[in-house]
């Protein structure tokens, strides 16, 4: 079912809540999980019997469109891209790197697999895939996970799980992320790796892990991550140290005080305030948590001309934009700079946010503000009382948890929300009106949408409409083949081996019939 466009003034304003959770389009499932209420990947937690028989008896696909699977029996697949040779690459959240030669092809190729090194538990795993421009001539594949040990620890630590002490929401399991380079012969082997970033970033806690890899027309690599913070709570820094547990106070060695010390307000920059850290005092390190960064895709140093090439830290010298809580998916618009993030709320609202390519920094204010909304457990900490709303960077479209994104989409408001996919449309089959669409979704409500451009070609936040309600499980947008519109589907965490897929959204012109009777 498709809307008409709903004008929603400069932005388009709704409601929701965070992470990711599970569905189906025409995969028959007993049992689908639900995302936690503020974020994460999943809980224990079933959706209602109705919602699931809904989910299951949906024909989710608009007028036309017709959506399919493409690639079936994976395990949590997280990202999708596709070859100019016609080889698919996929990757499953636990650490393998899958192929398949083409379309045709129903047996995947598992040609790396690195669960010993990753980090599954929640939100965390191996999210994050791209190809070399050039590929397969330049023959690169860049993995982003989340790294299975403590800063300077060796892997693995914790084995996809956190026991009690120190408890996955108490004092946390503590992880840090990698970017490996991977060069791919044409016969599907892994012919040289290089560790691009290891043992960087810091994550306490289970959500808001490393996210997503994109490449420029700058031919820089891109690279997106979460704060890492407490997602129940205003963290600043203030947990670890319970008796018996190995997660000492500040895990993370935030300012102002070394590893060990609790953090205590005002000064304290730990947690959430990580994706704060390019405003700390001179001298303090940089987090390349919250952050987007721009990267030499060679080295891993950062790329010329970023806000801050002239400092002397090699973290603040990779760091594009910051004040982000969880950007887990992003785009570049075709035929410009503008790099389009995805970033997942806490407790109001989703964003998308526009990053132009240049050496301005862009802070987007989290977790000072979320939104445009001041952020009460924050506002005494000192990163944030000396933080001015017009000092960030305004989302350019949101939507606000617990109502519709489009008035009648038919997508659930009463859950979680999760900003799980973003994908430009830039031509193909699909009819006119979309060239130049923005696609998005969100996996807890299970839906997309298409942002439709407006008249100098841009997506108009007030010309959006449902596009598939509901879709299943979709953690990655992306396009493909004649430039159709394909999705990971994570699949069902009550039985995750094998269950998830690749859905293609093809589009088929309908044909008018016409009967006559004497």
């Amino acid at each position: 079912m498709v809307n008409h466009p709903t004008r929603r003034g400069a932005h388009l304003v709704v409601a929701l809540g965070l992470v990711l959770a599970s569905t189906l389009v025409d995969l028959p499932r007993s049992s689908v999980r639900a995302a936690d209420p503020e974020h994460g990947f999943l809980t224990g937690e079933e959706l209602p019997a109705n919602r699931v028989q809904a989910l299951a008896a949906a024909d989710p696909a608009p007028a036309g469109f017709i959506d399919k699977i493409a690639f079936s029996g994976l395990t949590q697949p997280t990202a999708v891209k596709f070859s100019p040779d016609g080889r698919v690459f996929v990757i499953e959240k636990a650490g393998k790197l899958l192929v398949f030669d083409g379309m045709s092809d129903t047996s995947a190729t598992t040609i790396l697999d690195v669960r010993s090194e990753v980090n599954s538990y929640w939100d965390r795993g191996l999210t994050g895939l791209v190809l070399h421009p050039s590929f397969p001539s330049t023959p690169y594949v860049y993995l982003l996970f989340t790294y299975d040990a403590p800063p300077g620890g060796t892997h693995p630590t914790w084995n996809d799980g956190c026991p009690t002490p120190p408890g996955g929401q108490n004092d946390g399991c503590v992880v840090t992320g990698s970017l490996v380079r991977l060069s791919v012969n044409s016969s599907n082997a892994v012919a040289g790796r290089t560790n691009l970033i290891t043992g960087e970033w810091c994550n306490q806690f289970p959500s808001h892990s490393v996210d997503d890899l994109e490449f420029g027309p700058d031919g820089m690599l891109y690279v997106s991550a979460g704060d890492g913070a407490n997602f129940s709570t205003s963290d600043y820094g203030q947990f670890g140290g319970d008796p018996g547990s190995p997660t000492p106070f500040n895990p993370c060695s935030d300012p102002p005080s070394p590893i060990g010390t609790q953090l205590t307000p005002p000064d304290a920059a730990g947690g959430s305030l990580r994706s704060q850290s390019p405003r700390g005092a001179s001298g303090q390190p940089r987090s390349l948590d919250g952050a987007i960064l721009r990267i030499d895709p060679v080295t891993g140093a950062g790329a010329a001309g970023n806000p801050f090439a002239s400092s002397t830290n090699a973290n603040a010298k990779r760091i594009l934009a910051y004040g982000l809580r969880n950007p887990f998916r992003m785009a570049f618009r075709p035929g410009t700079s503008e790099l389009w993030v995805g970033d997942v709320g806490q407790s109001l609202t989703e964003e998308i946010n526009v990053v132009p390519v240049n050496s301005t920094a862009r802070n987007f204010g989290w977790p000072c503000f979320e939104g445009s909304t001041l952020k009460s457990g924050f506002s005494g900490l000192t990163l944030c009382s000396s933080l001015s709303q017009s000092a960030t960077q305004t989302p350019y479209a949101t939507y606000a948890h617990g109502s519709p994104v489009v008035s009648g989409d038919g997508c659930p408001t009463g859950g979680s929300s999760a900003l799980s996919g973003l994908a430009f449309y830039s031509g193909g089959a699909y009819p006119d009106r979309y060239d130049g669409a923005l696609f998005f979704a969100d996996y807890a409500r299970n839906c997309i949408w298409a942002m439709l451009p407006n008249g100098s070609g841009v997506p108009d936040p007030g010309r959006v409409e449902i596009f598939e309600s509901p879709s299943s499980t979709p953690v990655d947008l992306t396009t493909g083949p004649g430039g159709d519109l394909f999705y990971a589907d994570i699949g069902n965490f009550s039985s995750p081996s094998g269950s998830g897929s690749i859905h293609r959204i093809a589009y088929e012109e309908p044909n008018a019939l016409a009967t006559a009777s004497p």
